[in-house]
Protein backbone atom coordinates (compact mmCIF):
# COMPACT_ATOMS: atom_id res chain seq x y z
CA UNK A 1 0.00 0.00 0.00
CA UNK A 2 2.83 2.52 0.77
CA UNK A 3 4.10 2.31 -2.91
CA UNK A 4 0.63 3.52 -3.96
CA UNK A 5 -0.53 5.70 -1.41
CA UNK A 6 -4.37 7.33 -1.35
CA UNK A 7 -5.23 10.43 -3.36
CA UNK A 8 -8.64 12.14 -2.73
CA UNK A 9 -9.04 14.91 -4.96
CA UNK A 10 -12.12 17.43 -5.41
CA UNK A 11 -14.28 15.41 -8.61
CA UNK A 12 -14.27 18.55 -11.33
CA UNK A 13 -15.74 17.99 -14.60
CA UNK A 14 -17.60 15.46 -16.87
CA UNK A 15 -14.96 12.41 -16.48
CA UNK A 16 -14.55 12.76 -12.66
CA UNK A 17 -18.41 12.56 -12.33
CA UNK A 18 -19.11 10.14 -14.57
CA UNK A 19 -16.12 8.26 -12.48
CA UNK A 20 -18.11 8.63 -9.34
CA UNK A 21 -21.10 7.15 -11.03
CA UNK A 22 -19.58 4.55 -12.42
CA UNK A 23 -17.55 3.21 -9.15
CA UNK A 24 -20.35 1.10 -7.36
CA UNK A 25 -21.01 -0.88 -10.97
CA UNK A 26 -17.33 -2.00 -10.47
CA UNK A 27 -17.47 -2.65 -6.67
CA UNK A 28 -21.31 -4.64 -6.86
CA UNK A 29 -20.26 -6.61 -9.91
CA UNK A 30 -20.53 -9.81 -8.36
CA UNK A 31 -23.15 -8.52 -5.31
CA UNK A 32 -26.32 -10.94 -6.88
CA UNK A 33 -28.46 -8.47 -4.09
CA UNK A 34 -27.06 -4.88 -5.89
CA UNK A 35 -29.44 -2.96 -7.87
CA UNK A 36 -27.86 -0.89 -10.19
CA UNK A 37 -29.08 2.71 -10.66
CA UNK A 38 -30.14 4.70 -13.58
CA UNK A 39 -27.24 6.01 -14.21
CA UNK A 40 -29.46 9.77 -15.77
CA UNK A 41 -30.84 9.73 -12.13
CA UNK A 42 -27.67 9.83 -10.51
CA UNK A 43 -26.39 12.15 -12.69
CA UNK A 44 -29.32 14.32 -12.72
CA UNK A 45 -29.10 14.18 -8.35
CA UNK A 46 -25.76 15.47 -8.94
CA UNK A 47 -26.13 18.22 -11.11
CA UNK A 48 -26.74 21.48 -9.64
CA UNK A 49 -29.74 23.27 -12.07
CA UNK A 50 -31.47 19.76 -12.06
CA UNK A 51 -31.53 18.63 -8.70
CA UNK A 52 -33.67 21.75 -6.40
CA UNK A 53 -31.59 20.30 -3.04
CA UNK A 54 -28.78 22.47 -4.16
CA UNK A 55 -30.85 25.45 -4.09
CA UNK A 56 -30.24 25.33 -0.56
CA UNK A 57 -27.46 23.14 -0.29
CA UNK A 58 -23.74 23.23 -0.73
CA UNK A 59 -21.85 20.50 -2.13
CA UNK A 60 -18.49 18.95 -2.72
CA UNK A 61 -18.08 15.29 -4.65
CA UNK A 62 -14.53 13.48 -3.60
CA UNK A 63 -12.72 10.72 -5.37
CA UNK A 64 -10.55 8.40 -4.37
CA UNK A 65 -7.20 7.21 -6.82
CA UNK A 66 -4.70 4.66 -6.05
CA UNK A 67 -1.93 4.13 -8.43
CA UNK A 68 -4.64 6.13 -11.24
CA UNK A 69 -7.10 4.02 -10.54
CA UNK A 70 -10.44 5.21 -8.74
CA UNK A 71 -11.07 3.36 -5.38
CA UNK A 72 -13.55 5.69 -3.56
CA UNK A 73 -16.36 8.41 -3.83
CA UNK A 74 -17.64 10.80 -1.21
CA UNK A 75 -20.37 13.66 -1.30
CA UNK A 76 -19.68 16.21 1.73
CA UNK A 77 -22.84 18.54 2.09
CA UNK A 78 -24.42 21.19 4.02
CA UNK A 79 -28.28 21.56 4.07
CA UNK A 80 -28.71 25.11 4.89
CA UNK A 81 -32.28 24.55 6.22
CA UNK A 82 -30.83 21.64 8.33
CA UNK A 83 -29.19 24.37 9.89
CA UNK A 84 -32.06 26.24 11.32
CA UNK A 85 -33.94 23.41 13.03
CA UNK A 86 -33.59 22.30 16.24
CA UNK A 87 -30.61 20.61 17.45
CA UNK A 88 -32.93 17.89 19.41
CA UNK A 89 -34.38 17.01 16.44
CA UNK A 90 -30.96 15.65 14.68
CA UNK A 91 -29.80 18.55 12.19
CA UNK A 92 -29.36 21.85 13.76
CA UNK A 93 -26.34 24.54 13.53
CA UNK A 94 -23.14 23.36 12.95
CA UNK A 95 -24.61 19.99 11.48
CA UNK A 96 -23.08 18.72 7.88
CA UNK A 97 -23.36 15.67 6.21
CA UNK A 98 -21.47 13.03 3.58
CA UNK A 99 -23.27 10.71 1.67
CA UNK A 100 -22.62 8.84 -1.85
CA UNK A 101 -20.12 6.57 0.04
CA UNK A 102 -18.38 3.67 -1.67
CA UNK A 103 -15.25 2.17 -1.11
CA UNK A 104 -12.46 -0.39 -2.31
CA UNK A 105 -11.07 -1.02 1.22
CA UNK A 106 -10.78 0.12 4.98
CA UNK A 107 -8.08 2.39 3.65
CA UNK A 108 -9.74 4.21 0.86
CA UNK A 109 -12.71 4.62 3.14
CA UNK A 110 -10.99 6.25 5.99
CA UNK A 111 -9.30 9.03 3.38
CA UNK A 112 -12.62 10.01 2.04
CA UNK A 113 -14.32 10.41 5.14
CA UNK A 114 -11.32 12.53 6.55
CA UNK A 115 -11.28 14.78 3.38
CA UNK A 116 -14.92 14.94 3.95
CA UNK A 117 -15.06 16.10 7.58
CA UNK A 118 -11.86 18.36 6.86
CA UNK A 119 -14.12 20.19 4.21
CA UNK A 120 -16.96 20.25 6.55
CA UNK A 121 -14.51 22.05 9.28
CA UNK A 122 -13.33 24.73 6.73
CA UNK A 123 -17.31 25.36 6.19
CA UNK A 124 -17.79 26.03 9.99
CA UNK A 125 -19.45 22.49 10.68
CA UNK A 126 -18.89 20.97 14.02
CA UNK A 127 -20.28 17.51 13.87
CA UNK A 128 -21.07 15.11 11.29
CA UNK A 129 -24.73 13.42 10.60
CA UNK A 130 -23.64 10.51 8.08
CA UNK A 131 -24.43 8.39 5.40
CA UNK A 132 -27.29 10.61 3.98
CA UNK A 133 -27.56 10.33 -0.18
CA UNK A 134 -27.78 13.27 -0.16
CA UNK A 135 -30.79 14.26 1.97
CA UNK A 136 -32.47 13.05 4.51
CA UNK A 137 -35.41 12.71 1.61
CA UNK A 138 -33.22 10.41 -0.31
CA UNK A 139 -31.43 7.46 0.47
CA UNK A 140 -30.24 8.03 4.14
CA UNK A 141 -28.45 5.81 6.11
CA UNK A 142 -25.96 2.77 6.45
CA UNK A 143 -27.32 -0.87 5.31
CA UNK A 144 -26.45 -2.93 8.07
CA UNK A 145 -28.79 -5.67 8.55
CA UNK A 146 -30.59 -7.12 5.19
CA UNK A 147 -27.78 -7.47 2.68
CA UNK A 148 -29.08 -10.93 2.00
CA UNK A 149 -31.90 -9.42 -0.38
CA UNK A 150 -32.23 -6.69 -3.08
CA UNK A 151 -33.51 -3.59 -1.54
CA UNK A 152 -36.68 -2.05 -3.32
CA UNK A 153 -37.16 1.23 -5.07
CA UNK A 154 -35.40 3.99 -3.13
CA UNK A 155 -33.57 2.15 -0.56
CA UNK A 156 -29.37 1.97 -0.56
CA UNK A 157 -27.75 -1.34 -0.65
CA UNK A 158 -23.99 -1.38 0.69
CA UNK A 159 -20.99 -3.51 1.52
CA UNK A 160 -21.54 -5.43 4.78
CA UNK A 161 -18.08 -4.51 5.46
CA UNK A 162 -19.22 -0.62 5.31
CA UNK A 163 -19.74 -0.97 9.35
CA UNK A 164 -16.52 -2.08 10.67
CA UNK A 165 -14.77 0.33 8.94
CA UNK A 166 -16.82 3.62 9.39
CA UNK A 167 -17.57 2.86 13.02
CA UNK A 168 -13.38 2.33 13.34
CA UNK A 169 -13.27 5.95 12.68
CA UNK A 170 -15.17 6.93 15.79
CA UNK A 171 -18.55 7.41 14.68
CA UNK A 172 -21.25 6.67 16.53
CA UNK A 173 -24.87 5.50 15.85
CA UNK A 174 -27.62 8.31 16.38
CA UNK A 175 -30.73 6.51 14.41
CA UNK A 176 -31.64 3.54 12.85
CA UNK A 177 -34.08 3.09 10.30
CA UNK A 178 -36.10 -0.01 10.29
CA UNK A 179 -38.16 -1.32 7.07
CA UNK A 180 -40.80 -3.86 7.26
CA UNK A 181 -41.80 -6.72 5.00
CA UNK A 182 -45.36 -7.89 4.89
CA UNK A 183 -47.17 -10.62 3.32
CA UNK A 184 -50.47 -8.83 2.24
CA UNK A 185 -52.12 -12.04 0.91
CA UNK A 186 -54.20 -12.95 4.17
CA UNK A 187 -55.38 -10.25 5.36
CA UNK A 188 -54.98 -8.75 8.45
CA UNK A 189 -57.45 -10.37 11.21
CA UNK A 190 -60.70 -9.98 12.67
CA UNK A 191 -59.26 -6.52 14.73
CA UNK A 192 -58.50 -4.46 11.99
CA UNK A 193 -61.43 -5.97 9.61
CA UNK A 194 -63.51 -4.07 12.66
CA UNK A 195 -61.38 -0.93 12.48
CA UNK A 196 -61.69 -0.46 8.75
CA UNK A 197 -65.76 -1.42 8.85
CA UNK A 198 -66.28 1.25 11.43
CA UNK A 199 -64.29 3.71 9.66
CA UNK A 200 -66.80 3.34 6.72
CA UNK A 201 -69.75 3.76 8.78
CA UNK A 202 -68.53 6.82 9.94
CA UNK A 203 -69.74 9.74 7.35
CA UNK A 204 -66.91 12.11 8.52
CA UNK A 205 -64.50 9.64 6.66
CA UNK A 206 -63.62 9.55 3.00
CA UNK A 207 -60.99 7.11 1.62
CA UNK A 208 -60.14 8.27 -1.84
CA UNK A 209 -57.93 7.54 -4.75
CA UNK A 210 -55.59 10.96 -6.33
CA UNK A 211 -56.95 12.33 -9.22
CA UNK A 212 -54.29 11.90 -11.68
CA UNK A 213 -55.79 14.61 -14.15
CA UNK A 214 -54.55 16.87 -11.23
CA UNK A 215 -51.52 15.63 -10.52
CA UNK A 216 -49.84 18.94 -9.32
CA UNK A 217 -52.52 19.97 -6.69
CA UNK A 218 -52.24 16.07 -5.71
CA UNK A 219 -48.86 16.46 -5.28
CA UNK A 220 -48.42 19.27 -3.25
CA UNK A 221 -51.83 18.47 -0.79
CA UNK A 222 -49.98 14.52 0.00
CA UNK A 223 -46.48 17.15 0.74
CA UNK A 224 -48.35 19.84 2.11
CA UNK A 225 -49.34 16.78 4.59
CA UNK A 226 -46.19 15.24 4.88
CA UNK A 227 -44.32 18.70 5.98
CA UNK A 228 -46.84 19.25 8.64
CA UNK A 229 -47.31 15.11 10.32
CA UNK A 230 -43.46 15.09 10.11
CA UNK A 231 -42.21 18.37 11.21
CA UNK A 232 -41.45 17.15 15.06
CA UNK A 233 -39.70 14.25 14.00
CA UNK A 234 -35.93 13.27 14.33
CA UNK A 235 -34.06 14.45 10.99
CA UNK A 236 -36.97 16.33 9.54
CA UNK A 237 -35.99 18.92 6.80
CA UNK A 238 -39.15 20.59 5.68
CA UNK A 239 -39.55 20.24 1.46
CA UNK A 240 -39.97 23.42 -0.54
CA UNK A 241 -41.98 24.65 -3.46
CA UNK A 242 -39.24 23.48 -6.00
CA UNK A 243 -38.25 19.82 -4.57
CA UNK A 244 -42.24 19.21 -4.31
CA UNK A 245 -42.32 20.06 -8.06
CA UNK A 246 -39.27 18.17 -8.92
CA UNK A 247 -40.13 14.67 -6.57
CA UNK A 248 -43.61 15.03 -8.36
CA UNK A 249 -42.18 14.69 -11.69
CA UNK A 250 -39.68 12.18 -10.91
CA UNK A 251 -42.89 9.70 -9.03
CA UNK A 252 -45.45 10.42 -11.58
CA UNK A 253 -44.09 7.54 -14.26
CA UNK A 254 -44.40 5.29 -10.92
CA UNK A 255 -47.92 6.74 -9.49
CA UNK A 256 -50.85 4.77 -10.25
CA UNK A 257 -54.22 6.44 -8.65
CA UNK A 258 -55.68 3.23 -6.83
CA UNK A 259 -52.02 2.66 -4.64
CA UNK A 260 -52.07 6.40 -3.24
CA UNK A 261 -54.89 7.04 -0.95
CA UNK A 262 -55.47 10.21 0.78
CA UNK A 263 -57.92 10.03 4.03
CA UNK A 264 -60.55 13.21 4.15
CA UNK A 265 -61.77 14.28 7.37
CA UNK A 266 -65.41 16.58 6.75
CA UNK A 267 -63.95 17.57 3.68
CA UNK A 268 -60.68 17.73 4.38
CA UNK A 269 -57.56 16.03 3.83
CA UNK A 270 -55.87 15.22 6.51
CA UNK A 271 -53.72 12.31 5.51
CA UNK A 272 -52.45 9.97 2.70
CA UNK A 273 -50.50 6.91 1.67
CA UNK A 274 -48.59 6.51 -1.13
CA UNK A 275 -47.83 3.10 -2.36
CA UNK A 276 -45.34 2.28 -5.10
CA UNK A 277 -44.41 -0.40 -7.25
CA UNK A 278 -40.86 -1.62 -7.06
CA UNK A 279 -39.02 -0.42 -10.22
CA UNK A 280 -35.73 -2.12 -8.61
CA UNK A 281 -37.04 -5.73 -10.18
CA UNK A 282 -37.31 -4.29 -13.60
CA UNK A 283 -34.13 -1.73 -13.48
CA UNK A 284 -31.86 -4.56 -12.16
CA UNK A 285 -32.66 -6.29 -14.88
CA UNK A 286 -31.17 -3.99 -17.34
CA UNK A 287 -28.31 -3.15 -15.52
CA UNK A 288 -29.45 0.47 -14.72
CA UNK A 289 -28.88 1.41 -18.60
CA UNK A 290 -31.38 2.93 -20.50
CA UNK A 291 -30.38 2.49 -23.86
CA UNK A 292 -30.63 0.81 -26.30
CA UNK A 293 -33.84 -1.07 -25.21
CA UNK A 294 -33.86 -0.53 -21.32
CA UNK A 295 -36.19 1.70 -21.69
CA UNK A 296 -38.74 0.19 -23.66
CA UNK A 297 -38.67 -2.75 -20.93
CA UNK A 298 -39.06 -0.12 -18.62
CA UNK A 299 -41.84 1.43 -20.18
CA UNK A 300 -43.79 -1.50 -20.74
CA UNK A 301 -43.40 -3.10 -17.14
CA UNK A 302 -44.34 0.93 -16.03
CA UNK A 303 -47.72 0.87 -18.05
CA UNK A 304 -48.97 -2.55 -16.44
CA UNK A 305 -46.83 -3.49 -13.42
CA UNK A 306 -47.62 -7.95 -12.89
CA UNK A 307 -46.54 -9.56 -10.18
CA UNK A 308 -44.98 -6.77 -8.74
CA UNK A 309 -43.97 -6.11 -5.15
CA UNK A 310 -44.90 -2.48 -3.84
CA UNK A 311 -43.36 -0.64 -0.68
CA UNK A 312 -45.02 2.03 1.11
CA UNK A 313 -42.21 5.07 1.55
CA UNK A 314 -44.03 8.04 2.83
CA UNK A 315 -47.04 7.54 4.69
CA UNK A 316 -48.57 11.02 7.24
CA UNK A 317 -51.35 12.55 9.25
CA UNK A 318 -51.77 15.90 10.41
CA UNK A 319 -49.62 16.39 13.70
CA UNK A 320 -53.27 17.98 15.44
CA UNK A 321 -54.61 14.01 14.80
CA UNK A 322 -51.73 12.19 15.29
CA UNK A 323 -52.22 11.44 19.25
CA UNK A 324 -56.23 10.29 18.52
CA UNK A 325 -57.52 7.02 17.81
CA UNK A 326 -58.48 8.33 14.50
CA UNK A 327 -55.57 8.45 13.07
CA UNK A 328 -54.75 4.97 13.36
CA UNK A 329 -57.99 4.10 12.25
CA UNK A 330 -57.43 6.43 8.99
CA UNK A 331 -53.93 4.78 8.74
CA UNK A 332 -55.46 1.19 9.12
CA UNK A 333 -58.38 2.13 6.52
CA UNK A 334 -55.35 3.75 3.62
CA UNK A 335 -53.43 0.18 4.45
CA UNK A 336 -56.53 -1.89 3.45
CA UNK A 337 -57.70 -0.56 0.60
CA UNK A 338 -54.40 -0.80 -1.27
CA UNK A 339 -53.90 -3.71 0.21
CA UNK A 340 -57.04 -4.85 -1.83
CA UNK A 341 -56.28 -3.13 -4.82
CA UNK A 342 -52.54 -4.49 -4.84
CA UNK A 343 -53.65 -8.08 -4.55
CA UNK A 344 -56.52 -8.39 -7.14
CA UNK A 345 -55.25 -5.50 -9.65
CA UNK A 346 -51.07 -6.48 -9.76
CA UNK A 347 -51.30 -9.40 -8.55
CA UNK A 348 -48.74 -8.70 -5.33
CA UNK A 349 -47.87 -10.96 -2.89
CA UNK A 350 -45.57 -8.51 -0.86
CA UNK A 351 -45.03 -5.15 0.17
CA UNK A 352 -42.56 -3.30 2.37
CA UNK A 353 -42.95 -0.18 4.66
CA UNK A 354 -40.44 1.89 5.63
CA UNK A 355 -38.46 3.24 6.34
CA UNK A 356 -40.03 3.83 9.81
CA UNK A 357 -37.73 5.58 12.96
CA UNK A 358 -36.96 2.65 15.52
CA UNK A 359 -38.61 4.88 18.49
CA UNK A 360 -41.54 6.11 16.43
CA UNK A 361 -43.83 4.25 18.25
CA UNK A 362 -47.05 4.76 16.68
CA UNK A 363 -46.01 3.66 13.58
CA UNK A 364 -43.63 0.77 14.37
CA UNK A 365 -47.23 0.02 16.45
CA UNK A 366 -48.90 -0.16 13.59
CA UNK A 367 -46.98 -2.35 11.77
CA UNK A 368 -46.41 -4.70 13.98
CA UNK A 369 -50.76 -5.23 14.58
CA UNK A 370 -50.72 -5.77 10.84
CA UNK A 371 -48.05 -8.44 11.12
CA UNK A 372 -45.20 -7.31 9.27
CA UNK A 373 -41.57 -8.21 10.67
CA UNK A 374 -38.18 -6.16 10.36
CA UNK A 375 -36.35 -6.65 7.55
CA UNK A 376 -33.71 -4.52 6.76
CA UNK A 377 -32.40 -1.71 9.57
CA UNK A 378 -29.94 1.01 8.38
CA UNK A 379 -28.00 3.55 10.82
CA UNK A 380 -27.08 6.77 10.33
CA UNK A 381 -24.19 7.76 12.20
CA UNK A 382 -22.85 10.88 14.34
CA UNK A 383 -19.13 12.40 15.16
CA UNK A 384 -17.69 15.42 16.36
CA UNK A 385 -14.94 17.17 14.26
Amino acid sequence: MAANPIIVTPAAGKADLEAFIDLPFRLYADDPHWVPPLKAEVRELLTPGKNPFFEHAEVQLFLAHRGGAVVGRISAHIDKLALTLPPEQGMGPGTGNWGMMEAEDAEAMAALIARAENWLRAKGMTRALAPLSLSIWDEPGLLVKGADHSPMVMMGHHDPRYQAWIEALGYARAKTLLTYDLDIVAGFGPLIERIVASGEKNPRIRIRKVDLKHFDREAATILAILNDAWSSNWGFVPITDSEIAYVGKKLKPLVKDDLVMIAELEGEPVAFMMTLPDLNGPIKAIRGKLFPFGWAKLLWWLRKPTDASMRVPLMGVLKRLQSSRLASQLAFMMIEYIRRVALAKYGTRRSEIGWVLDDNQGMNAIADAIGSKVNREYFIYDKAL
